[in-house]
């Protein structure tokens, strides 16, 4: 939409917001700024009905209660008129664990791209009385670090609908493949981050993973080039992908070790020789299996087999290495 069109619809929903009485379109055209003057030729009257009623049109389609209608019985024209208690939203009212949630959302856009768009909500809250607490202690504090540098190109590029490339590599595959993708959004998942959109080499809906991305994205094109489906819902996308891949592992670890790998696993009760059994989640085998033998002979896997004899593969080439070279699990 273009600048001056949009300050003008918002001077007419101001102006329909500040009067109980309905407002003639000529009212209406001699007191909002950006419509064609009344000087008295055709043209000028025909240039202002036609943007009046595409402005009408407009307020229509994007939800505000426009109504047409007569003050008195003595008017001889129709007015218009925003019913204010249909437009103005309810009283907001959180609990304290939703506001200290709205809290939490607010640490965790760190990047420069979404502090702005965070700030404006907060202030927004606040001035409709709602008390947000962005100090509140949660014992959780995730945000956008350099871990993930494809995050703001992704970003960006769904937000400015534009088309991107990137290089990315699956687990299974040793070369990294092109791809170009119409992204309809980023969305977390697990503690992970992912770019749902169109593949355009594909012609299907795709998600990536972005810690698979290599390098840099570039957006390409124009913005507005194209618009998600209505529908769409990325989180069921990536869940649905990740219900796809996803393995379990049980494992057997002694009493008080592998503290790191508890925090992830379901406790599964104690085994006949006193260890504790676990059962762990996973859609990466081959980097959990690099996890498992970082802690040795403490922990053994049950199934699958697979992670198994990964795990056991591991240990082997380890235990073959002098101690000089040896690096540990999952370092780069």
């Amino acid at each position: 939409m273009a600048a001056k069109r949009a300050e003008r619809l918002v001077n007419l929903v101001f102006a329909l917001l500040g009067t109980r009485q309905y407002v003639t379109a000529a009212r209406i055209r001699a007191t909002v700024p950006g419509y064609e003057p009344d000087d008295g030729t055709a043209r000028a009257d025909e240039a202002f009905k036609r943007m009046f009623e595409r402005d009408k049109a407009e307020l229509r389609e994007m939800g505000v209660p426009l109504e047409t209608g007569r003050t008195s019985v003595f008017d001889t024209e129709d007015g218009y008129r925003i019913a204010r208690a249909d437009y103005e939203l309810p009283e907001i009212t959180l609990t304290g664990e939703e506001a200290a949630a709205v809290g939490l959302a607010l640490r965790l856009w760190e990047s420069a791209q979404l502090a702005g768009a965070a700030q404006s909500a907060l202030v927004k809250l606040k001035a409709a009385g709602v008390d947000v607490d962005t100090s509140r202690a949660i014992p959780l504090r995730p945000r956008l670090d350099s871990d993930e540098p494809a995050f703001e190109p992704c970003y960006a590029a769904a937000r400015d609908r534009r088309e991107l490339h990137f290089d990315y590599r699956r687990p299974d595959e040793d070369v990294a493949a092109r791809r170009r993708v119409q992204p309809w959004g980023v969305v977390a998942w697990h503690g992970r981050w992912y770019l749902g959109g169109l593949d355009l080499d594909r012609g299907a809906p795709r998600v990536f993973r972005l810690s698979r991305v290599l390098g840099t994205p570039r957006a390409s094109g124009p913005a507005g080039a194209f618009e998600p489906p209505p529908d769409v819902d990325l989180a069921a996308m990536v869940a649905g992908q990740a219900r796809g891949e996803e393995q379990l592992v049980v494992v057997r670890v002694r009493p008080g070790a592998a503290v790191g790998l508890r925090r992830h696993a379901v406790p599964l009760g104690a085994a006949d020789d006193g260890d504790d059994r676990l059962q762990l989640r996973t859609t990466e085998p081959a980097r959990l299996a690099g996890e498992i033998a970082s802690y040795g002979a403490d922990v053994v896997v049950e199934a699958p087999e697979a992670v198994r004899e990964a795990v056991v593969e591991r240990l082997t080439r380890l235990a073959a290495m002098s101690p000089g070279e040896r690096a540990p699990e999952g370092a780069a």
